[in-house]
């Protein structure tokens, strides 16, 4: 598929969403869910994938109280690096306007530690997840229509245990950067948002039982003082699919990390 008409204008506003169709693949913590509250929040309609069920139903509670209306959250238990089990979810929706894919799985250790399968899944998912969501979503989406991936600091800012990690931000940036050409003739939109440390859940569970004071300790090291938190990541995740005259883009959300 391919055309020649120019893609279409929207206000690049927040408000330009409302009525809109997201899909969030990650969608019962942290950034999805995040998003999925200010999306519901500005009117749209949301779709929250997660792999465990019990999680994707609380997320959707909360999400749906941020609307007016509690038939506009769906959810769908599913496994993001599974393409039929998305293809099952992407067909059960009437339509899709956007897509973000916050899955990803994160494992730490030197070359030569053992993973347990935990490093692939680190290089692995978060690529293929995106890859599936592509590929399934795509030919739904309009023109205009926009996907947007998760990355991180950690491919200009490499640590120590940290290898499987960095290969895996670098490879959805990558796809990124090619679909973003891929797509053009389609219209539809490609971008990441490259994330430092940021308050989830997801960092917290590496942090301990005093995550509050490993937060607090972490974000007295960076420039702005403090961790990112989920919310901040959200809005740059609206900005990405509002703004129609952004593709191809790696938009830093990082407090300034990467300078220190």
């Amino acid at each position: 598929m391919s055309t020649e008409a120019p893609i279409p204008f929207s206000h690049p506003l927040p408000e330009s969403l409302a009525d809109r169709t997201v899909l969030i693949l990650g969608g019962s913590s942290g950034v999805g869910k995040a998003t999925g509250l200010m999306l519901r929040s500005l009117g749209a309609r949301v779709v929250l994938v997660a792999r465990d069920a019990d999680r994707l139903a609380a997320a959707a509670a909360d999400v749906r109280a941020a609307g007016d209306s509690t038939d506009a959250v769906v959810t769908a238990a599913a496994d993001a690096t599974d393409e039929k089990e998305l293809q099952r979810v992407v067909d059960s929706i009437d339509k899709l306007d956007h897509v973000l894919v916050t899955a990803a799985s994160v494992s730490f250790g030197s070359l030569f530690d053992d993973h347990g399968g935990r490093g692939d899944e680190s290089l692995t998912t978060r690529f293929n997840a995106g890859w599936n969501a592509a590929r399934v979503t795509v030919p739904r989406l309009p023109a205009g229509g926009s996907l947007t991936f998760l990355s991180g600091d950690m491919i200009d800012r490499p640590q120590p245990g940290g290898s499987v990690v960095s290969a895996g931000v670098g490879a959805i940036e990558a796809l990124t950067r090619a679909l973003a050409v891929e797509l053009a003739p389609r219209r539809v939109r490609v971008n990441a948002i490259r994330l430092g440390s940021t308050d989830t859940p997801l960092i917290r569970g590496f942090l301990g039982e005093d995550a509050d004071a490993a937060v607090t300790a972490l974000g007295a090291a960076l420039p702005l003082g403090r961790l990112g938190t989920a919310e901040e990541a959200a809005s740059a995740a609206i900005f990405l699919m509002c703004n129609y005259n952004t593709t191809g883009s790696t938009l830093s959300v990082d407090g300034g990390q990467t300078l220190v």
